[in-house]
């Protein structure tokens, strides 16, 4: 019948987000280390480029 069809093609579509829910979750996990080891290059990139412009005040 057609209610059955429409509730078949409701639970592939619910099973499908559900997957792609999952898939977003580990996908922000991924970005939030990304965001840590950007900061990180960050700080670094400051301290070295920070130390150099004391040098340059310096002479």
């Amino acid at each position: 019948t057609h209610l059955h069809s429409q509730l078949a093609q409701l639970s592939a579509n619910l099973a499908d987000t559900e997957n792609l829910l999952r898939m977003t979750s580990v996908q922000a996990e991924a970005m939030r280390g990304l965001g840590s080891w950007h900061a990180g290059l960050f700080m670094a990139a400051s301290k070295v480029l920070g130390e150099e412009s004391v040098r340059e005040e310096g002479r």
